[in-house]
């Protein structure tokens, strides 16, 4: 498949895994977005280019692809609940470069819904009115948002969850396929919300949620995802 965007912007994709492969795909065949080349830390560098691409080191990104001219994309999935995609954005904000975000053009936005940077929102997302999507914000396909919920920063949203109206996600939550939330929610920071689980009071920081109704499991969200 072509791409029926004009190829306007110059873009260096931060990661070398599944998630920056993804990337790619979308931005090259849906947005304005010319992908240029992959960046990866030093210590992390094993191959000299990447879909035939260069692959750089994200410590010295600046010198071949100037702020001036590139803009970045940190495509890093949710690992140690987000902090890994966290650190690289705030990096690359370190370096004041302009971070892109994608949204799909198969996604349902409407009109007056905000959306931060570095966010990546697959095909079939349904973002109702009002809603506030943070920076840093993965959203996998098919998810509900519903009007006037607010996401918080660095969070993770799966496959197929629904978030209903008036919602609040702490920053750095993940969750699961399936998952979901009644009116008026408010998941606070550091949850991991299972698989499956249907989320009917408010939770609690740190909080590891299963099951239907969801109960809180003695271990902690950080320690579960290994977050020191």
């Amino acid at each position: 498949m072509k791409s029926k965007f004009n190829k306007e912007k110059k873009l260096v994709i931060c990661g070398t895994g599944e998630t920056a492969i993804l990337a790619y795909e979308y931005f090259t065949k849906d947005s304005s977005y010319e992908v240029c080349a992959f960046a990866v830390n030093q210590k992390f560098k094993k191959s000299s280019s990447l879909l035939g691409l260069p692959i750089v080191e994200i410590e010295e990104i600046e010198q071949t692809y100037p702020v001036s001219e590139f803009s970045v994309f940190v495509a890093v999935s949710s690992g140690r609940l987000n902090r890994n995609r966290a650190e690289l954005y705030n990096y690359v904000k370190s370096k004041n470069y302009e971070v892109a975000s994608y949204i799909s053009s198969r996604a349902f936005v409407w009109d007056n819904v905000e959306i931060g940077e570095n966010c990546l929102i697959l095909e079939n997302n349904v973002l109702q009115p009002f809603t506030k999507i943070g920076h840093n914000v993965t959203m996998w396909s098919g998810n509900h948002i519903g009007h006037r919920s607010l996401i918080g920063d660095h969070v993770f949203i799966s496959s197929h969850c629904v978030i209903s109206g008036f919602c609040e996600i702490g920053k750095f939550s993940f969750l699961g396929v399936n998952s979901t939330l009644a009116d008026k929610i408010i998941l606070q920071e550091d949850n991991f919300i299972s698989m499956g689980a249907v989320i009917s009071k408010n939770t609690e920081k740190n909080g590891l949620y299963r099951g239907n109704p969801a109960e809180k499991h003695n271990l902690g969200a950080r320690r579960f995802c290994k977050v020191r």
